[in-house]
């Protein structure tokens, strides 16, 4: 079975960015959620995938991830869920992993995270100064919390 095994972290300061490798603009759109799993659609550069995600356990959980063609991925996009997540994705290797910083625009402007995806749960990580406090378990930190929580305070705005 695929895994998705991953930590996430707030970030401190912007020392990262004299590390990055690589930039990625993104697009994400959850198409689909059943029990705590998701399904979702991104589109990247010239590429886009279907994405199926389980419950978590732990900091893993099974992942499973198909190229599409970008035109059916631009139609997918209109059967999502409103807003779409929109971010900068920066890669930044650090001592033999490599972190991907997430700078999220669109409906969640401002946020920023480090994500390092390990083989193994137990891997340990060597962390890299700029990375914060870990928010792997904090649900707070979950992108359907994070667009709920701004949706409320948009709401809040237009009242």
């Amino acid at each position: 079975m695929a895994m998705e095994i991953e930590r996430k972290f707030l970030i401190v300061g912007d020392a990262w960015k004299v590390g990055v490798v690589e930039t990625l603009v993104l697009r994400d759109g959850l198409l689909a959620r059943f029990g705590e799993g998701k399904v979702r659609v991104r589109h990247g550069g010239d590429r886009a995938w279907i994405t199926v995600k389980g419950p978590r356990d732990g900091i893993s959980r099974a992942e499973f991830e198909y190229e599409i063609p970008l035109a059916e991925a631009e139609e997918i996009f209109s059967l999502c869920d409103m807003p779409h997540v929109e971010k900068v994705r920066h890669i930044v290797p650090y001592e033999g992993l490599t972190w991907a910083i997430d700078v999220h625009q669109g409906a969640l402007s401002g946020i920023e995270f480090a994500e390092v995806e390990l083989d193994y749960p137990e891997q340990p990580i060597p962390m890299p100064p700029w990375a914060g406090e870990e928010v792997t378990h904090d649900p707070r930190y979950r992108k359907a919390t994070l667009l709920s929580r701004n949706a409320e305070l948009l709401r809040g705005r237009t009242a």
